[in-house]
């Protein structure tokens, strides 16, 4: 295990820990105290942001598992994001179960609906199970736009906020906790899943599944285990993500949102679980950047907020060509060596 100079272990249980040194120990706690004080210096819209950047990590954990750790294609993550959405939206507003419960729920719920798509997976792959995925991203948005006396169809659902122990958490400053608690617990699930047996298994199937199967490896369980843990993420972010929106309708998980969940993955790093944040980070910064440029524009040419729709698009594409063309191992690469050259030190040069 890579350790920086003079440092070593004594024990296994020390090579195996995700947290090896003093000061890995020191920048986690600095983390956690510096995100629950976050609400107390930051104001609601910025807070606001950074909720959905949270969910936006912990669905995209579930994607970087199926997609960057076990190789399974998928262009339909935003309709898995749906069902956790509308499952813990219509179990707290109609069946009026606690909010942890109905959030679990969700999660289960688009696993299971991630098991029936992936069932596809195992006579398909590459460029079919992405049709596949898209066509169950298509059939989803169908259903829910069509079942209109559960999810409401066109015009949308109420997702009302929680209530812990007398607390309205309606307050961006408030339900930011509930997500970053959401958030470590998801890091460290997808994190432990990528070092256990299952996750060799699945960069072995997306390695060379013939080799995978010759060893011995169940193709069809381990993918199908891949598609329920991806998905079932995806629904836990869907459900966090749908509470702090208040109103969720279909317009909020289109195939373009699909897109952008691939973006993450591309520009933060396959198969590397610090890339989903670097990924989700940048596309934020990136995002209300150019929100903040076209305001700051609109003043000498009226309209220039309305371009930052498309103009996002166009800026999209175009970053995810240079990451392809000039990294595409991501940032978390850029990250890599960065921690290389600290390893090293002083004899990095």
């Amino acid at each position: 295990m890579h350790l920086p100079s003079a440092t070593f272990n004594e024990r296994y249980e020390q090579d195996m820990a995700v947290f090896r040194t003093r000061l890995q120990w020191i920048l986690l706690a600095g983390g956690i105290v510096l995100g629950l004080c976050l609400p107390l210096f930051v104001g609601n819209y910025m807070l606001t942001i950074i909720v959905t950047a949270m969910t936006a990590v912990i669905a995209t954990l579930g994607l970087q598992i199926l997609t960057g750790f076990c190789g399974q294609l998928s262009v339909g993550h935003a309709a898995f994001v749906a069902v956790g959405a509308y499952a813990s939206a219509i179990f707290m507003g109609q069946s009026s179960l606690p909010f942890g419960v109905a959030v679990a729920a969700a999660g289960i719920i688009a696993g299971l609906v991630g098991l029936v798509v992936g069932l596809t997976s195992i006579r398909l792959k590459g460029f079919y199970l992405i049709i596949s995925t898209l066509a169950a991203h298509f059939i989803i948005v169908y259903i829910i736009v069509h079942w209109t006396s559960v999810t409401g169809g066109s015009f949308g659902l109420s997702a009302p906020a929680p209530k812990l122990a007398g607390i309205n958490f309606a307050r961006p400053s408030n339900y930011f906790y509930i997500v970053f608690a959401a958030l470590l617990v998801a890091t460290y699930v997808a994190k432990n899943i990528a070092r256990t047996n299952v996750g060799r298994v699945f960069v072995a199937i997306r390695d060379n599944d013939l080799a995978a199967e010759v060893m011995g490896v169940n193709l069809t369980a381990y993918k199908l285990l891949a598609f329920f843990i991806g998905c079932a993420f995806a629904g836990v972010g869907g459900a966090l993500a749908a509470h702090a929106r208040g109103v969720i309708s279909p317009d909020n998980y289109t195939l373009i949102q699909s897109f952008w969940y691939l973006a993450y993955l591309i520009i933060g790093g396959l198969g590397s679980i610090t890339g989903v944040f670097f990924g989700v980070i940048f596309i934020a910064i990136l995002n209300n950047g150019l929100g903040s440029i076209l305001a700051f524009l609109s003043g000498t040419f009226p309209g220039a907020s309305s371009l930052l729709a498309p103009l996002m698009l166009v800026v999209l594409g175009l970053v995810i060509v240079l990451f392809l063309t000039f990294e595409p191992r991501g940032l978390a690469h850029r990250w890599e060596i960065f921690k290389a050259y600290y390893r090293l030190w002083p004899f990095s040069h």
